[in-house]
């Protein structure tokens, strides 16, 4: 027998594989008929859903950069009181420190100025400071 004897079988053969692989590629995806649409108002309530949960979510987040902002400006201001009193109290110091200031104090409590006063100066060579010890 020849070949081409088989040649209406092969045909055929080959047909009934396509049409039964058409078949089971075709039950991977369900039949769409007019009475079976896909259902709007779920997608409509998830999306609706998923668009709260997002403003809530950024409601949040806005509400903790609030928060955090009210206290950075608190804690500024509570920073200047802290130099102003700082300043504050450095310029008492120097208002006491000063000269007239340390005088009137020397005089409040009982001392006098002296009339010829005597200065210590470190710099004038001693007796002592030209000789070297040959020891």
């Amino acid at each position: 027998m020849a070949i081409t004897a088989f040649a209406p079988a092969i045909t055929r053969s080959k047909e009934i594989i396509a049409e039964k692989s058409a078949q089971a590629v075709l039950k991977l995806v369900p039949e769409v008929t007019e009475g079976k649409q896909a259902n709007r108002k779920f997608f409509a309530t998830f999306v609706t859903g998923i668009g709260v949960l997002g403003i809530f979510m950024l409601l949040f987040i806005n509400t903790l950069l609030a928060q955090d902002a009210f206290e950075l400006s608190h804690l500024k201001l509570e920073a200047k009181m802290v130099s102003d009193q700082r300043e504050a109290i450095a310029r008492e110091i120097d208002k006491k420190s000063s000269p007239d200031a340390l005088a009137q104090a020397a005089t409040e409590l009982g001392m006098k100025p002296s009339e010829n006063p005597i200065f210590l100066q470190l710099n004038k060579a001693t007796p002592n400071q030209g000789r070297t010890s040959n020891g």
